[in-house]
């Protein structure tokens, strides 16, 4: 006994005396070696082979260790540093707590997962930290604001949520603010007001909201320090900074506010004489653009005011600073300016600027991207030869440019794309086109080009090699009036991908040098003249393949055989398969593909094109006057999908009767609607009026079989286009759509174009993965059209069903900015959304597609106002009320989570998802992809059925808002009440004019049971519970400065028991 209690002091002796380095390093190491629990994988293999107790140095800490790095005064750790290493684990920020001189912990560029928990707030020490590029989540712990001496924060690109938490003014020693790409939301005001010495801060990509127009005295701290300031990507509304504050800024070097819904107009940016960025581009900002962001006495370097409203015009740029300046998408006119200053890089595209292209020669030979595509410029190019020194890319599209080409644009020595497509140039195409070295994109479609296409070697050029053609990747001449023959020279140009002849006069036969293109992946010769045989040994790397219209015969080579009888008809008669039977009667409708001699009914080609014809401006007089009048509308029938698959916008003629726009005799099966579209009809208006007139088809709406529908009463008919609408059957309330309705059985359209999709298919979801062309060959069966484009049900080749929404021409952004957005709303996942799957971006303006999962449900509307037949038993109290929830759920989500209003939210838009009716929402966020004009037809669609939030009607420049959204959301309480739709018109009652107006008065006069639904009045046990609906279906349609937040709403309806 004496001899343990001797071993023990002994041991109590040694620990006392052991140097106080070696017990804080064993302590370190024990750290770190739980640290080293969490990672899973180390794919280069330093962490797991140096990590280790046997490689400890003398004084105990484990500098040898990857990535650690000890205090050699302390012998403790530092810094641990693991940046880009690729690792892979679930870190516990906890077992970080016993190293109490950690001042670095930098693990950026892996991919690390788990919380950040509040432990990290007791390691003090901490000055920099860095967690970017991984995928932590959850939300930013209070806590992280106690590291007092904290002066690098990064958490950007990773999955972190919730809201800032606040005291960040706590951490007066931070320089560097990161948060980029996450889900974070909270006021940028109070987070502007906060920060004290900061000189980086970057917020973008989240959810934050506010606004900028903050008093000077509140960011007094800030703008002393800033130099990077960047806020783009996230809800900030309001105004711009004010005069006074903006001004403030005197060491601001980037200013990114971007992608925000910010209005008003711009302030003085005189005397900023630090700022070289300024984006400002996707908002809603309008006036004129101050002219000092043009001058001298600034050193802008890069100026971004793009998808915006600006007017007025830009007379002259003097700043010899400034290289690229980007005003597209906004409202600018008069002419060119006359000087761009040092630009290199000018994006003028999608304005209203008209006058001479002459101005140009003004522009010197220093500009190397210019871009004034989509504006009313005329004028030719003659002379014009100063300007093209330097140029890599010029494009000029869609415009009134007339005259003829001059040589000199194609012997630019550095330009490699050119497109000066819809224009009305003339005359032969250069040859400098096609002996150029650098070339490798050239768009001259759609004029009035003539000749021959030159590329026929002429002994002044014989001295250049073959490979002067290699460089062409894209060439598109399509809708001009070449002649000739297509020369056999066209096999030099070894790199093309894209080739379209289409809609010219080019004849004889197709020169078998064509099959020397081994990369091509889209041919179009169709209608023209050619003659003879398709060549054998065609690229197997098509994808589009399109001859139809010509005088074709012979067999049909095997490789093309996988290829829709759309690609060889119409025309080309003497065209047959193996077994000597002619095309046309191959398959079945004329659209089989040829397979081992046996002929079986192929799919219906998948192309969909919006028709848009004289009937926009008769059905824009009648819009106005619904809307005006507000009279009966009514929106019906969702089967299924994203966007609500249906027509969203109605006019209810008194009661609904027959869902549908078609009617089919009981022993008639559904006809069929065969649509036939020239490449004309895919073009806007004004460009189809400057190509040429030959070989111009007309649409065609076929309709075998197809009886007209009944009429009920004397103005219960509308006649558009052949089609006759049954009563109460919808008519859009977009003026450039007539909208259309499914039947009960599907009519499915046979589209016949020669485009095919040939653009670029991007998947937002991995667990999904075909090709353009496997959609492009998909059944499609129309399921609705709206003011955004139609929808249609595809099934692909693996049996998947999707709902793709082919959006409307001028609807969207440019491609960089939807791609962006659509990204972002393609990580929406929720129980009780239709989550997107992808996009689609094809070479013309029209074929913009956004894809979903197919949902075999209908519509919150059809549910409630199908009459005769009717499909469903009327729904309970208790369905409605789990409906409201589950949709408030969503919209929770929505709003708290992702920072995103859904923007249009209506009956059509909610789809009721198996036996259990689990509401589905569609359409969310779609104004996040559309231009400001396509935004304010959706909210001016809102309106005209009644879920416009009042606010909205009278704003300047109406945008969603998570406010907007509640208010919506109350009309459909109320629609869920009394299965009377918002465009009702209640007569009868003193006062009513629609259902709020009606619902309002008849709770203000105590008799709010005279509102509800016959088919729930009656039910006893709820009559306490409908009252509450009613009561927070009220509070959604106050004024906005009363209207709770859909938080409040949902917790409410949470509440209420049956």
């Amino acid at each position: 006994m004496h001899l343990h209690l001797l071993l023990y002091l002994f041991s109590l002796l040694f620990v006392a005396v052991l140097p106080e380095d070696l017990i804080s390093s064993a302590s370190d190491v024990r750290s770190l070696l739980e640290f080293k629990k969490g990672i899973h994988s180390d794919p280069s293999g330093r962490v797991f082979s140096s990590w280790d107790r046997s490689s400890i140095g003398s004084n105990g800490c484990p500098s040898s260790w990857h990535g650690i790095v000890c205090d050699e005064a302390s012998a403790s750790v530092s810094a641990i540093v693991l940046d880009g290493l690729g690792l892979v684990g679930d870190l516990k920020f906890s077992t970080l707590n016993g190293l109490k001189m950690l001042r670095n912990l930098s693990l950026s560029g892996n991919s690390f997962t788990g919380r950040l928990v509040p432990a990290i707030g007791t390691v003090t020490s901490l000055q920099h930290l860095d967690l970017s590029g991984n995928q932590f989540y959850g939300p930013i712990p209070a806590r992280i604001m106690e590291l007092w001496g904290l002066g690098y924060l990064n958490l950007s690109l990773n999955n972190f949520t919730g809201w800032i938490p606040s005291g960040i003014q706590n951490l007066q020693q931070l320089k560097f603010l990161d948060l980029h790409s996450n889900g974070i939301a909270g006021d940028v005001g109070i987070l502007l007001s906060e920060l004290r010495n900061t000189e980086y801060v970057d917020i973008s990509g989240n959810h934050f909201n506010g606004r900028l127009s903050l008093d000077p005295q509140n960011i007094s701290s800030l703008v002393n320090t800033v130099r990077y300031l960047n806020l783009s990507h996230n809800g900030l509304d309001g105004e711009f900074f004010k005069d006074g504050s903006m001004q403030m800024f005197r060491n601001l070097e980037v200013l990114d506010v971007s992608q925000n819904q910010i209005r008003g107009q711009l302030p003085s940016f005189d005397p900023l004489p630090s700022l070289r960025v300024l984006w400002v581009g996707n908002n809603l900002l309008d006036g004129s653009i101050p002219p000092e962001l043009f001058g001298s006495s600034m050193q802008l370097e890069e100026l971004d005011l793009s998808s915006n409203g600006f007017s007025g015009s830009i007379h002259i740029i003097n700043s010899t600073s400034l290289k690229l300046l980007n005003l597209s998408s906004n409202a600018l006119s008069g002419s060119l300016p006359s000087t761009l200053g040092g630009c290199t890089i000018v994006d003028l595209s999608r304005n209203m600027i008209d006058g001479d292209i002459s101005a140009m020669q003004s522009w010197g030979d220093i500009l190397e991207v210019i871009d004034l595509s989509s504006n009313a410029l005329s004028g030719s190019f003659t002379n014009a030869t100063s300007q093209f020194g330097s140029l890599i890319s010029i494009k000029i599209r869609n415009n009134s440019l007339a005259g003829v080409l001059p040589d000199v644009i194609g012997i630019s020595p550095k330009l490699t794309s050119i497109d000066l497509s819809l224009n009305k140039l003339q005359g032969p195409i250069p040859s400098s086109f096609f002996t150029s070295l650098t070339l490798t994109n050239l768009d001259l479609s759609g004029n009035h080009l003539t000749g021959k296409i030159p590329l026929q070697r002429s002994e002044s050029i014989e001295s250049l090699s073959q490979t002067s053609h290699s460089h062409m990747e894209s060439l598109d001449l399509s809708s001009n009036s070449l002649t000739g023959a297509l020369p056999p020279e066209i096999g030099n140009m070894e790199r093309l991908k894209f080739l379209n002849l289409g809609k010219n006069l080019l004849s004889g036969h197709i020169p078998s040098e064509i099959s020397k293109l081994s990369g091509l992946e889209y041919l179009d010769l169709s209608s023209n003249n050619f003659t003879g045989k398709i060549p054998n040994g065609l690229s197997p790397s098509l994808k589009v393949f399109n001859v139809s219209l010509n005088n074709l015969s012979g067999l049909i080579p095997e490789n093309l055989r996988t290829f829709p009888s759309t690609s060889f008809r119409p025309g080309n008669d003497l065209l047959s398969f193996p077994d000597g039977i002619p095309l046309l009667q191959s398959g079945s409708n004329g659209s089989g593909m040829y397979n081992g001699g046996k002929h079986h009914p192929s799919r219906s080609s998948f192309k969909v094109v919006i028709i848009v014809g004289t009937v926009a401006a008769i059905m824009m007089i009648v819009f106005v006057l619904l809307a005006y009048y507000r009279t009966q509308l009514q929106e019906l029938h969702g089967r299924n999908g994203f966007c609500s698959h249906n027509t969203e916008g109605d006019v209810k003629l008194r009661r609904f009767t027959r869902p549908n726009i078609f009617s089919f005799h009981k022993n008639t099966g559904p006809a069929p609607i065969s649509l036939r579209f020239s490449n004309d009809q895919l073009l806007p208006s004004d460009a189809r009026s400057s190509m040429p007139r030959q070989k111009e088809y007309v649409t065609e709406i076929a309709e075998p079989g197809l009886p007209k529908a009944k009429e009920a009463g004397p103005d219960n008919g509308l006649s558009t286009m052949g089609l006759k609408s049954s009563p109460g059957s919808p008519m859009s309330s977009s003026p450039h759509f007539i909208e259309s309705v499914v039947s009960e059985q599907p009519v499915v359209l046979s589209v016949y174009s020669p485009d095919r999709l040939a653009g670029e298919l991007f998947f937002l979801d991995s667990s999904l993965v075909f090709t353009a062309e496997e959609l492009s060959r998909a059944p499609a069966e129309v399921l609705g059209r709206s003011s955004h484009g139609t929808s249609y049900k595809a099934t692909l080749d693996s049996g998947h069903m999707l709902t793709v929404k082919w959006l409307r021409v001028g609807l969207v952004k440019r491609k960089k900015e939807f791609a962006k957005e659509v990204k972002r709303i393609g990580t929406i996942r929720h129980p009780n959304i239709v989550s997107l799957r992808g996009y689609y971006w094809g070479p013309r303006e029209q074929e913009r597609l956004i894809l979903a999962d197919y949902i075999n449900g209908d519509s919150l509307a059809l549910h409630l106002y199908e009459t005769t037949p009717r499909r469903y038993s009327p729904l309970s109290f208790s369905q409605r009320l789990k409906i409201a929830i589950d949709v408030a759920r969503c919209l929770y989500y929505l709003h708290h989570d992702r920072g995103l209003p859904h923007g249009n939210l209506k009956p059509t838009n909610i789809l009721l998802d198996g036996p259990d009716l689990t509401a589905r929402l569609t359409d969310y966020g779609l104004h996040r992809l559309m231009t400001p004009s396509g935004t304010a037809e959706q909210i001016l669609n809102l309106g005209a059925l009644g879920y416009r939030a009042p606010e909205l009607a009278t704003a300047s420049k109406p945008f969603p808002s998570f406010k907007a959204d509640v208010y919506a959301f109350g009309v459909i309480l109320m629609e869920l009440l009394t299965r009377r739709s918002a465009g009702d018109i209640i007569s009868g009652q003193s006062g009513a004019v629609d259902l709020t107006d009606w619902v309002r008065l008849c709770a203000d006069e105590g008799r709010g049971i005279d509102c509800f639904d016959r088919d729930i009045a009656g039910v006893e046990e709820a009559p306490k519970a409908m009252d509450e609906v009613l009561a927070i279906s009220l509070g959604c349609i106050l004024p906005v400065n009363e209207r709770p937040n859909i938080r409040t709403v949902f917790e409410n309806l949470c509440s209420i028991t049956v």
